[in-house]
């Protein structure tokens, strides 16, 4: 499994580092009487150090630029370390060669970087043979080192991106394979149980078709119930199969209204008083939106009918306000969940998972739960 905790981002550090150890390396090489940094030098360290800090957004132009400032300070004269303040455009060229694998920008970076350093260096040594090859030795050295270290550095970031990619690939596959024996176990356990119990029910009521007809509308609702079961739980079998879930409208737009009026029916059917009002358009919801809504409802509404008193009135409202929908449920007969249970632990992640939030608890008039989600589909359109 791939670890997604944070880490510290060093890299604006490094950026800015140089504003701080250029002024000391000056300092450092500043002995009063015997030798003085030159002012021009102190110039163009500095603006060299202010430089290299836009080397993240555009490194080549940081590159060639540093490249330029660094042959007028390696004309300079410079004691202790203070020469190595023009070795910055050396450090800017291993960071173009490590970020990119366009061959132009690495050869015009090399290139600005090599001529600044032949154009620096030529003279500095004594005009002998040794002076000339210590000039040469220089010249490759300070080009062909960077060169290297940021081919190496470019080289183990791909392999690092490659693991990264490899490492999401199985995980991924492992994911899909979950889900296709999940989606196994669903069809050929639950869904084939839950076809039994409708057809047994069908059966049942064909029997007693002329007994109570109390009987027969409890069978009918019945056997509505497991057939609306029965095709969620094929959706869930289709979205289980398909890698993308999130392309998958598990609810259409039309039949969530359908669906959330089947639900109060039920709990009016149980013997309960509803005062129900859905305000909200729906339409705007995504497809996550919509089930996640649909399954809080009739979670929500289970919980009522198992464990509300039926003498309160239950207050079901469904608006909108600017930032999504608002949900609330008020049930009457003190705690009808009575301990906090899984039901809503699950209402609740399953919120959290559609970008909202979920309370539910006692108050003075029974029980309420308030639900929010946004709409995602607005907050596109706003940004």
């Amino acid at each position: 499994m791939i670890d997604d905790r944070a880490r510290p981002d060093l890299r604006p550090l490094v950026r800015w580092l140089p504003l701080a150890v250029v002024p000391v390396l000056l300092l450092a090489s500043t002995y009063p009487g015997l030798y003085r940094v030159p002012a021009h030098y102190w110039l163009l360290a500095v603006a060299a150090a202010v430089v290299f800090v836009a080397g993240r957004r555009w490194p080549l132009a940081v590159s060639l630029a540093l490249s330029a400032l660094a042959v007028p300070m390696f004309r300079t004269p410079a004691w202790g370390v203070s020469g190595l303040v023009p070795f910055l455009g050396a450090i800017a060229l291993v960071d173009v060669i490590a970020r990119t694998h366009r061959r132009l920008t690495v050869v015009v970076a090399t290139a600005g970087w090599a001529a600044a350093v032949v154009l620096g260096r030529v003279g500095v040594h004594h005009d002998t043979s040794v002076g000339s090859a210590s000039t040469v030795v220089e010249a490759v050295a300070y080009v062909v080192l960077p060169l290297l270290l940021g081919l190496y550095l470019r080289g183990q970031r791909d392999l690092a991106d490659n693991l990264r990619l490899r490492a999401a690939d199985a995980e991924a596959r492992t994911r899909i394979d979950e889900r296709a024996a999940l989606a196994r176990e669903l069809h050929d356990v639950v869904a084939h149980h839950m076809a039994s119990i409708i057809l047994r029910i069908s059966v049942a009521g064909h029997v007693v078709r002329q007994a109570d007809p109390r009987i027969t509308a409890v069978l009918d609702d019945v056997r509505g119930t497991a057939a609306d079961a029965l095709a969620d739980i094929r959706r869930l079998l289709a979205a289980l199969r398909d890698p993308a879930l999130a392309t998958v409208a598990l609810v259409d737009t039309d039949a969530v209204g359908t669906e959330i009026d089947a639900a109060v029916s039920r709990v009016r059917a149980a013997g309960f008083t509803v005062d129900a009002r859905l305000d909200a358009d729906l339409g705007d919801l995504d497809a996550v939106g919509r089930l996640t809504l649909l399954r809080l409802v009739q979670e929500s509404l289970t919980n009522v009918m198992k464990h509300a008193d039926r003498t309160v009135p239950v207050r079901f409202r469904i608006g909108r306000d600017d930032h999504g929908i608002e949900l609330t449920v008020r049930s009457g007969g003190g705690d009808p969940t009575g301990s906090p249970g899984h039901g809503i632990v699950g209402m609740r992640e399953r919120a959290a998972l559609a970008g909202g939030t979920l309370t539910a608890g006692p108050t003075d008039q029974g029980w309420e739960l308030r639900a929010h989600l946004p709409d995602r589909t607005r907050e596109g359109e706003r940004s």
